[in-house]
Formats: structure tokens, sequence, C-alpha cells
């Protein structure tokens, strides 16, 4: 069986992205080549180790027991790179780092520049996810660190404090709501909002606690971040809701009315969650420590 580094990679970026074009770009291989080590894999094998439909790919049973032998090994590989980079300068570390969307936007940017000035030779693969997916994203070993709102179980997996997340709810000075210094969240939902792109964790959170209440989120317009955001609340398009730390950047700004959300779920816990810090390849500790101070 003659499978090296790249097709082990290039294997598991595919499955984790349903598609072998986008495991390729994610491989940074072109496609033609990503397609043709696929079957070379298979060929070798004899059997085929992914299934393939209209919406992309997925593994088969080989598939499956490729895929778990693959992490295992990555993640072996990066433990050595880790280990050997104390000793040989210009080994480069990777590190896999999932989080919602407030972690992304309002915490990691100064953290991770921290981080990645002191190790120039690391390199952070981040992508954002809801926080009731990115347990499942440690536990399955697609990721080596999580940080999450506290609504996952994290039963079974290492876990330290980030940050307290909380949401409030903006609004021009004149809209209705303006007047209010605290406000359910299901009190908001008979008004426009200005929202994020629909991908957004944020969004997605939401969405999900406006179903519980028996209604929808209306969205006026979608925008790219939160001071696209806050531009069109304050010019009174709509309404919005983002962490605190975003509207109070905002209000130095803009004329913004902060109003709090009585809903339990608006102040929560964000937390750095690890399968085991202790089989961490090292650079993935070194950030964990990073993040924890």
């Amino acid at each position: 069986m003659r499978f090296d580094l790249t097709d082990l990679q290039l294997f598991q970026n595919v499955v984790e992205t349903g598609s072998i074009t986008a495991g390729a770009e994610r491989s940074y291989i072109a496609l033609a080549s990503a397609s043709a080590r696929v079957r070379g894999m298979e060929e070798e094998l004899g059997v085929p180790l992914l299934i393939r439909g209209r919406r992309g790919v997925q593994p088969s049973p080989a598939g499956r027991a490729l895929l778990h032998h693959a992490r295992t090994i990555l993640q072996q590989v990066e433990r050595m790179r880790g280990d050997l980079g104390q000793y040989a300068q210009g080994l480069k570390g990777h590190v896999r780092l999932v989080c919602n969307t407030t972690t992304l936007t309002e915490y990691l940017p100064e953290a991770l520049s921290g981080f990645l000035n002191l190790h120039p030779h690391v390199d952070i693969d981040l992508r954002e996810l809801m926080s009731s997916e990115i347990v499942q994203e440690i536990i399955d070993g697609r990721a080596d660190v999580g940080i999450l709102g506290d609504v996952g179980d994290t039963s079974g997996l290492e876990t330290y404090p980030f940050h307290i997340d909380r949401k409030v709810l903006i609004t021009s000075p004149s809209h209705a709501l303006a007047k209010r210094r605290s406000i359910s969240f299901a009190e908001t939902l008979d008004y426009g909002f200005i929202g994020l792109a629909e991908d957004s964790s944020l969004q997605k959170f939401l969405a999900g606690h406006a179903a519980r209440t028996g209604k929808h989120l209306t969205y006026r317009v979608r925008m790219r971040n939160f001071d696209a955001l806050c531009r069109m609340v304050a010019r009174d398009v709509g309404i919005g809701i983002i962490p605190e730390t975003a509207a109070l950047r905002a209000k130095k700004t803009m004329d913004l009315r902060l109003i709090r959300l009585t809903d339990a779920w608006a102040s929560r816990k964000l937390t750095i969650c690890v399968r085991s810090f202790e089989e961490l390849p090292v650079h993935a500790r070194e950030l964990v420590a990073h993040l924890k101070t």
C-alpha cells in the first residue's frame, strides 16, 4: 500500500468538505491531480473509497476506515513536527481551530495575532461553526481546538474558560424600541432585522431560538460584518442583535441604542475544548495555553 501524506491529507479534506473540488482547494492541489490521487488510492486498495452523488461525495465503509487511520496518522505527524520544531528552526506546524461567530470576530483577532507573531512557523486552519457542531468536530478529530458557547455537551472533553459573551439588541435612537432598557428576544421578533450572512453561526443560533418561540426572524437585509450591520441599524433600517463588545465599539462612532436582552442565553460562557491536552501536537498545546491567558 503506497499512500503518502499528501494522499491522506487530501482524502481527509475531501470527506470533510463533501466534495473532491473543495477538498482539492483546501489541500492546494489542482482538481485533476486530486481526482487522479483519489482514483489511485481506490485502485491500490481495489475497493471504492467514496460514494459519489449529486450533492457531493461521502465515504464508503472502506473510506470511513481509511479516514479514521488518516486522522490518526496526520495527528501523529503534526505532533512529530511540533516536537522536532523545538530543535529544527523553520519546521512548519499546523493547528486546526473551530469557533463560533462571536469568538471569530470579537476575541480571536488579537489573541491569534499575538500567538502567530510569537510562532512564525505555525499556521492555523480556522473555521466558523455553530457551537453545537464544534463538539462533534473535536470528538471526531476533525479539529484540534474548539471554542464554543455553553450550549453543547462537552462531557468527555477537556475544557478551559475563555470569555463571557453577552448579546444585546441595537436600535437607532428613533426606533420604537429605543427607549427600552431591557427586552426579551420574543418581543423583538415583530420587527425587521439587519442580520449577518445566512451561513453565519450567530444567525443560525438566533434562528434556532426564534423557532423555539414559534416565530421567525424577518430580515430587511443581510450584511457581511458587524460594522456594516451597525451602520444600517444606525440609519433606522432595522434592528440587530450582536455581541456587546461589537456594539460598544460601534457606539463610539455611530448613534445607537443598546438594550439588554433578558433571555438566559444572551449571556453565556465561551469555552475552549480539546479531546486531550496531553495528546495534542505541541503547537496546539501552545495555542491553548496562549488563549487561556
